[in-house]
């Protein structure tokens, strides 16, 4: 896998928001990426010196429109990324 399929997304929600604070930022990841994996995607993707790695798996989700169609939202990886003191990546900064 390529040092950059692994990140896919940056994750913006108002608990991001909050741990941004400690140096943690969060990313959606490949489904089989690993904690190596994404440690070395964002070192080099952003120049940072990253600490820890926290992954889990997002369930998929059913849900319904009107009385008949169902809809899922397929199951995602979530990557919760500890960066040095210090270390910021700027792109989050303003949003």
């Amino acid at each position: 896998m390529n040092t950059f399929d692994v990140l896919k997304r940056p994750v913006f929600t108002e608990k991001s928001d909050d741990m941004r604070a400690q140096s943690k930022y969060e990313f959606e990841v490949d489904r089989r990426a690993n904690k190596v994996l994404v440690k070395q995607a964002v070192e080099a993707a952003f120049n940072v010196k990253v600490v820890d790695v926290n992954i889990m798996n997002v369930a998929a989700t059913m849900g319904r429109y009107g009385r008949r169609r169902v809809v899922s939202e397929p199951a995602w990886k979530k990557a919760i990324v500890t960066l040095a003191a210090g270390d910021k990546i700027s792109f989050f900064e303003g949003v």
